[in-house]
């Protein structure tokens, strides 16, 4: 768990040197920007499609940002 975590924080440091907000993770940004957009950047659509490519998962931007959302890589002290 620690392990994930620590790449978790990697992740959402990157992000943050980026431009990106400072607790999300690059692939939910990817998803946000590319599939919530009325009309997204092409860089956006293209991240998107690496990342999920190199993950091996269609839906990984996806996921991610649906775990941002739902806030679970929060540990379960933190959750209601």
């Amino acid at each position: 768990m620690k392990i994930k975590q620590i790449l978790i924080a990697i992740d959402q440091l990157v992000n943050t040197l980026v431009g990106g907000y400072a607790d999300e993770t690059i692939s939910s940004r990817c998803y946000r920007n590319a599939k919530l957009k009325g009309s997204p950047k092409k860089r956006w659509v293209f991240f998107y499609a690496l990342i999920n490519t190199l993950f091996c998962d269609k839906n990984h931007c996806k996921i991610a940002y649906q775990s941002e959302v739902l806030r679970r890589q929060y540990p379960s002290d933190f959750k209601e």
